[in-house]
C-alpha cells in the first residue's frame, strides 16, 4: 500500500504539537550550527548490504548524519560488515519482509544487490513512497528500465542512480564544450573499458555443492530461472552470466556512456550492431555460451539527429579491445586512462577524456593551452561525484521535484541504451537451422529498433531480450 506522504513520520513530527508535554519540537536552527534535530534525519533501509553497498551505506549514513535503520541481504557473509558497523539496524534477508515491517521506520531505500533483483525491489520500495538510490545498472532489461522510469513518476519520489560521475565537475564541463561547438557538431563518440575483470565467454559451472548455511539460494536467484548453487556465482562473478548480471556494458557503460549522453541529448537508438570475440575448444571448434557474456566485443549504436545536432554514431569496445589511437595524439601520450576512456569526432576537432569525464583534453593536447575554453554552464554539485549519494539523502528531505544529477528520468533512458548493446550482443549467437539442417547466425546483422514502442523491428528473436520472463510468481507491476 502507497504511504499518504502528508502523513509520513517526519511530517508529524514536524507539525504536530505534542500537546499533552506541552510543547513543539524545536527546528533545527533553533538548536544551534550543525546540530541536526531527530525530526530532520532520514531513515535508511538497505536492499543488499555488501559489496558496493557498504560503500553507499557509508556515504548516505555520513558518520551519523543519518539514520541506518535497516538492512536486507540473501548472504549473511556479505552482510557481516554492514551488520557490525550499523549494529542498530534490523537485519533480514527477505526485502519483502523488511519492506512490510519497517514500513513505518523507513523513509529512503538504497537497492544494491545483482542486477536482476534491481527492479523487483525498487518498485516494491518505491509503492510504498520510498525515495530510491539504486546502483548501475538501473535494472538488467531494457522493460524494466522504463517501468523504473515511469513508476518513479507515478510514485513522486526522489530518485538517483549510482553513477556517481554524473555528479562530478568533469561531466559537466565536457557537457558545455561540446554544446557550445568548441570541436563543432560531433559525429562519432568512441567509448571504451577494460572490463571484464571476472570470467566471462565460459561454459556454465557443473558439479554439486551444497549450500553454505549462511546463504538463501532461493532468494538469492529471485526472478532469475532455477540453478543449483554454485560457489562460481558468488560473491561478484554473476556479473558475467545473462541470467543475473549485464556483463561489461552494464559495469561501465552506465559511468562512461553517460558523458556522451548527456553531452549530446541523445534519447533513443534507432539501431544497433555488434561482433563478440570467439572462443575456442580445439582447431576450428567454435564453442558459443550463451549462459556467459562473450569476452570481447564492438558494439555500433547509432542515433538519429536532435534537433540541431546531427545524427551520431557511438562504438563500444570492451574486454581490451580500443578504438584506434587519434594521429592528434603523439606516439608516447597515454589514450584515455588504464580502465577506458572516451573520444569525441568532431567537425572541427576532438576530445578525449577518462572514467566520468576525467582529464578531458582537446586534440592535439597542446591546444589546451592555445584555446580559451567556456565555463561550465551545469548546476555545481557540492561534493562532486563524492557526493553522489549525499545529494540524493538532501533531495530526500525536500522531497519530489528536488534536482538530482542521476535521477530516473534521465538514467532510465541511459540505461535502456546501455542494454541496447546487450540485445544485440545476447542476439549475435542466436542460432538457427537451414533446410539442411545447417546452423546459421541470423542475428549478426544491424538491427532496427523502435524506441517508444521497445522493439526491434526486423529481427524477431531479439524481442525475447527486450522483457525477460520472471520465475515463479515473481512480477513487476505498477
Amino acid at each position: 500500500m502507497k504511504l499518504d506522504k502528508q502523513h509520513s513520520r517526519r511530517h508529524f513530527l514536524r507539525n504536530t504539537t505534542l500537546a499533552s508535554a506541552g510543547f513543539f519540537i524545536v527546528p533545527r536552527h533553533v538548536l544551534g550550527k550543525g546540530y541536526i534535530a531527530p525530526s530532520d534525519k532520514l531513515n535508511i533501509a538497505a536492499i543488499g548490504a555488501g559489496g558496493k553497498a557498504e560503500v553507499n551505506l557509508a556515504n548516505s549514513w555520513n558518520n551519523g548524519s543519518d539514520n541506518i535503520v535497516a538492512l536486507c541481504d540473501v548472504d549473511d557473509r556479505q552482510a557481516a560488515n554492514s551488520r557490525k558497523k550499523y549494529a542498530k539496524a534490523t537485519y533480514y534477508r527477505d526485502f519483502r519482509v523488511m519492506l512490510e515491517k519497517e514500513n513505518k521506520n523507513i523513509d529512503a531505500v538504497i537497492v544494491s544487490p545483482p542486477d536482476h533483483t534491481h527492479a523487483v525491489a525498487v518498485v516494491a520500495a518505491m509503492q510504498l513512497g520510498k525515495h530510491i538510490y539504486c546502483e548501475k545498472p538501473l535494472t538488467h532489461d531494457i522493460y524494466e528500465a522504463r517501468i523504473l522510469t515511469q513508476a518513479a513518476e507515478k510514485y513522486k519520489v526522489v530518485t538517483q542512480m549510482g553513477n556517481q560521475g554524473s555528479s562530478g565537475d568533469d561531466t559537466r564541463l565536457i557537457e558545455t564544450w561540446v554544446q557550445e561547438g568548441v570541436i563543432g557538431d560531433v559525429h562519432t563518440v568512441h567509448v571504451w573499458t577494460n572490463r571484464p575483470t571476472w570470467p566471462q565467454g565460459i561454459p556454465t559451472p557443473t558439479g554439486k555443492f551444497a549450500v553454505p548455511k549462511e546463504v538463501d539460494w532461493d532468494l538469492w536467484l529471485g526472478t532469475a530461472p532455477y540453478r543449483d548453487f554454485n560457489p562460481t556465482y558468488l560473491p561478484a562473478i554473476w556479473r558475467g552470466w545473462s541470467d543475473f548480471g549485464t556483463g561489461s556494458l552494464g559495469d561501465m557503460g552506465c559511468h562512461f556512456i553517460d558523458v556522451p549522453y548527456r553531452a549530446l541529448q541523445l534519447k533513443y537508438p534507432v539501431a544497433v550492431e555488434t561482433s563478440v570475440g570467439s572462443v575456442y575448444s580445439g582447431f576450428f571448434k567454435e564453442e558459443i555460451y550463451n549462459d556467459s557474456y562473450p569476452p570481447s566485443s564492438k558494439t555500433h549504436i547509432q542515433f538519429p539527429a536532435r534537433g540541431s545536432m546531427p545524427p551520431v554514431e557511438m562504438i563500444w569496445y570492451d574486454g581490451g579491445i580500443k578504438p584506434k589511437r587519434p594521429e592528434e595524439l603523439l606516439p608516447d601520450e597515454p589514450m584515455g586512462e588504464w580502465d577506458g576512456g572516451i573520444i569525441f569526432e568532431g567537425t572541427k576537432g576532438k576530445l578525449m577524456a577518462g572514467l566520468f569525464g576525467r582529464n578531458a583534453t582537446l586534440l592535439p593536447t597542446k591546444l589546451m593551452k592555445e584555446t580559451t575554453l567556456p565555463a561550465s554552464k551545469y548546476p555545481f554539485v557540492e561534493g562532486g561525484s563524492d557526493g553522489h549519494q549525499q545529494q540524493w539523502v538532501k533531495a530526500c528531505k525536500k522531497g519530489f521535484g528536488t534536482y538530482t544529477s542521476s535521477s530516473f528520468d534521465k538514467s532510465g533512458p541511459l540505461t535502456e541504451t546501455v542494454l541496447m548493446g546487450n540485445l544485440a550482443v545476447r542476439s549475435y549467437n542466436y542460432q538457427e537451422k537451414n533446410s539442411k539442417g545447417e546452423i546459421h547466425y541470423p542475428g549478426r546483422k544491424k538491427l532496427l529498433w523502435d524506441g517508444e514502442n521497445m522493439r526491434i523491428t526486423n529481427f524477431e528473436p531479439a524481442n525475447q531480450f527486450v522483457k525477460r520472463a520472471y520465475r515463479g510468481s515473481w512480477k513487476l507491476e505498477l
